[in-house]
């Protein structure tokens, strides 16, 4: 049978390397028109060749043509994530470039660090892990919908790695540890698709762990053994979007293919709330209310 995702355009943020890479080409192979998001254009370029050559997609199509095709690269951004204003613009491209997005995944992240201890900032001055993980796919997703983008379904690449927030330290000032602040980014955005899902029930909204200390860059990079391949990641992205497709259910959090429960957090309205108006302070300036 045909895929879910034939002919549905799809846009993959962090599609350069890694199960960002991996889950574009699986979604091209599928049959979807993907758009491509990287930070360097060099490397994104290169990422779309790569694809094209593998005989992933029919064909890559310039910024300035982005009529979907089946199975097609239908464009190339660039944003760097750490920037809330790059984010912002980046939704602003998207609004105007590919007006019938049908799917947005937020996989874009950075992982643990290298060196554990050492408190890395945003462009912004946000705490780096808090603001690539957690507040630019809330910006992005959040600036798509008011432009009633994507118009079928957001899904959010978490983590099975979760902490509890601290709202009196949200970007974790005291104590900092890198596996912590990544793990409560993780939990903050597992939180705000739910609370997405509330607020947007003509649309889906699902979050996924890819699955544990996959073969990426960002795993080696922090010193830790792989425990699978990426090419798994990617599986489980392909799988979520097809479910979310389906239109059975909004609101969940997947441990690989299966339904799971993330942290009790998620499910806590009030700590939701708390959460989102920590948020928008953060993201006001970007018009979100």
């Amino acid at each position: 049978m045909p895929s879910l995702v034939a002919e549905k355009t799809i846009l993959v943020t962090g599609a350069t390397a890694g199960i960002g890479y991996l889950a574009a080409r699986a979604l091209l192979r599928a049959g979807a028109t993907v758009v491509l998001h990287g930070r360097d254009a060099a490397r994104l370029a290169a990422c779309a060749e790569r694809l094209t050559s593998e005989g992933s997609a029919a064909d890559v199509r310039s910024d300035a043509d982005m009529t979907p095709r089946p199975g097609a690269i239908a464009g190339q951004l660039v944003a760097d994530l750490a920037s809330l204003a790059d984010t912002a613009a980046l939704a602003a491209n998207v609004a105007r470039l590919v007006p019938a997005l049908d799917v947005l995944v937020n996989n874009a992240g950075v992982g643990f660090g290298s060196a554990r201890s050492a408190r890395e900032l945003s462009r912004d001055g946000h705490e780096l892990r808090f603001a690539v993980n957690y507040l630019a796919p809330v910006l992005l997703t959040e600036l798509l919908l008011s432009q009633g983008l994507p118009r079928r379904a957001v899904v959010n690449v978490a983590s099975i790695g979760q902490e509890p927030l601290d709202f009196d330290d949200l970007e974790s000032t005291r104590d900092y540890e890198g596996t912590r602040a990544y793990r409560r980014s993780k939990l903050a955005l597992i939180m705000w698709s739910f609370d997405l899902a509330t607020r947007h029930p003509e649309r889906v909204v699902h979050a996924l762990h890819p699955g544990t200390l996959l073969d990426t860059q960002m795993v080696r990079d922090a010193g830790v053994t792989p425990r699978g391949p990426a090419g798994r990641g990617a599986e489980v992205i392909l799988g979520v979007v097809e479910r979310a497709l389906q239109n059975t259910r909004s609101g969940e959090y997947f441990d690989e293919l299966a339904p799971a429960r993330a942290k009790p957090a998620a499910y806590d309205e009030n700590a939701r709330a708390t959460l989102r108006a920590a948020t928008l302070d953060r993201l006001r300036q970007f018009g979100l209310r």
